[in-house]
């Protein structure tokens, strides 16, 4: 007779859900900072959601100081907050910030499409359009990790098409708290299928190299976020924090 399945311990739960330390680059610090942050960006730890740093440490198999120093860090992006005598907890959605990331990250994208789209030179719409083949072969296979990956590297490319490189970690900085939000949308059905047409819209004002066109095609597609997000604050408000007061 089969017997029933021992149920995970926390530390056990704490290594399913944390990349391995090898899958990241630099000192021991920053390789568990890394899984960490990609740990909560990815909603593998749910907002609001106690971490346990002892089950962190014993999952990745490192001492208590480089799991510390991860969590400061964290704590300044606004990714943990740190309650004493309490525990360190993953920081709730904020829709203040989810508005604001969302404003900085189409004024800086926005003008970045008008200033490359009359000049894109042809080898850059060829990486542009291999890239949205592979997000198609994603979305056929229903892999949405792999299509959200694909579609960071394409917004990535066209920042880096202006020739400014500190554009893309500007944008990413703004857009942190966007990144992790959206995450609860493209389980949403028809959400990717939707945002592939939207990066369709995109590459093919590109292609015509017509600014204007260009522009209101990002603009339209960063916009579908607030428009899908503003329910789940009401209808999961356990994931948010409570609206501020006028």
């Amino acid at each position: 007779m089969l017997q029933p399945a021992e149920p995970a311990s926390q530390e056990q739960t704490a290594a399913m859900r944390l990349l391995p330390l090898a899958r990241f680059s630099g000192s021991l610090g920053q390789k568990v900072y890394q899984t960490l942050r990609h740990a909560i960006l990815s909603l593998a730890y749910s907002p609001g959601e106690i971490l346990r740093k002892p089950d962190i440490c014993a999952a990745l198999g490192v001492s208590r100081s480089p799991v510390a120093d991860a969590v400061a860090r964290l704590q300044v992006e606004g990714l943990v907050d740190v309650i004493p005598q309490a525990g360190t907890f993953v920081a709730r959605f904020s829709m203040q910030e989810i508005r604001e990331g969302a404003f900085l990250r189409e004024a800086i994208e926005v003008a970045a499409i008008e200033l490359v789209a009359p000049v894109i030179t042809d080898d850059q719409l060829l990486r542009l359009r291999r890239n949205l083949t592979v997000q198609a072969a994603l979305v056929a296979d229903g892999d949405s990790p792999g299509f959200y990956a694909l579609d960071g590297e394409m917004h990535e490319m066209l920042l880096s098409f202006t020739g400014f490189p500190k554009l893309a970690q500007v944008s990413e900085t703004a857009w942190l708290h966007v990144n992790r939000a959206r995450q609860l949308i493209l389980p949403v059905p028809g959400r990717i299928k939707a945002t592939l047409a939207e990066h369709g819209q995109i590459l093919a004002a590109l292609e015509a190299r017509d600014p204007a066109a260009a522009r209101d095609a990002v603009r339209s597609h960063l916009r579908q976020l607030i428009t899908y997000l503003e329910p789940l604050e009401r209808d999961r408000p356990d994931l948010f924090n409570p609206p501020e007061s006028a």
